[in-house]
């Protein structure tokens, strides 16, 4: 029948469209590059966040949106978070790289400008660089690390039958001497270019401020007794002691209106 007002919304296909266009919408959110990662716990977050009968509901504020991937799939973002616990591992002085986020902060320099190497020259004809030359391969950086990851976790299960993240911390120190001492190769690419890589990234992220999706909580900057981002030193650099100050992050210089 007919709208006997047709100046007013049909509300039943309103509602119709906002019920559809909001499925779509969810779908293709969990069939990108995190579906993975969220897919299997999806039920349990729904039941978590759902609210009870008279109560509006909130999410965790706990929550940090910041970590989620942008460029590696889960069997690379694995690798990567338990290869840079090896070489940044949680001990008595504080949190290891996966606790403070390192992980993150490196698939996330990956889908950058800095991982396509947008402001390098990447251009033939290519030559053997000296020591001294810094990165001169002919792969992206993100294409190196990608790689690379996917090439620990093949050495992985050729030497252990199982991929990295499963292998024993001293099988996972073994793969990785092996990668740094250049006992196997990337695409005729030595390894140790890849290892040397991983490793700066990995204390970037330990260290970086979190506003790059590492050093969660500055916690990083805790154990060192680093402060951060201060605005200014000038209240404290004609004292003679030492000044044990609390970080500032990027984020606190933040105004909100």
């Amino acid at each position: 029948m007919a709208n006997d007002k047709p100046n007013q919304p049909q509300d039943e296909s309103r509602r119709r469209f906002l019920k559809y266009s909001g499925t779509a919408l969810g779908g293709v959110v969990l069939g990108g590059v995190i579906g993975g990662l969220v897919g299997s716990n999806l039920k349990q977050t729904e039941k978590e966040v759902t609210p009870e009968p008279g109560k509006s509901g909130t999410a965790p504020e706990d929550r940090d949106y910041n970590q989620a991937l942008m460029f590696f799939n889960q069997n690379q973002f694995l690798t990567a978070e338990a290869a840079a616990e090896r070489l940044f591992p949680k001990d008595d002085l504080g949190p290891g790289a996966k606790e403070l986020g390192v992980a993150f902060y490196i698939d996330h320099q990956m889908a950058s400008a800095y991982g396509t190497n947008a402001r390098d020259y990447m251009q033939p004809p290519y030559y053997k660089a000296e020591a001294t030359q810094g990165y001169q391969l002919v792969f992206k950086r993100r294409e190196l690390i990608a790689l690379g990851l996917d090439a620990m976790n093949d050495y992985s299960f050729t030497k252990h039958q199982k991929p990295f993240a499963e292998i024993t911390p001293e099988e996972q120190d073994a793969v990785l001497t092996a990668f740094e001492t250049d006992k196997t190769e990337i695409k005729d690419v030595p390894s140790s270019n890849f290892f040397a890589m991983f490793l700066n990234l990995t204390l970037e992220g330990a260290y970086s401020d979190p506003l790059y999706g590492g050093n969660r909580n500055m916690a990083g900057w805790k154990m060192r007794n680093f402060p951060g981002n201060q605005m200014s030193y000038t209240d404290h650099i004609e004292k003679e002691e030492f000044v044990k100050m609390e970080p500032l992050s990027l984020h606190d210089h933040l105004e909100l209106g």
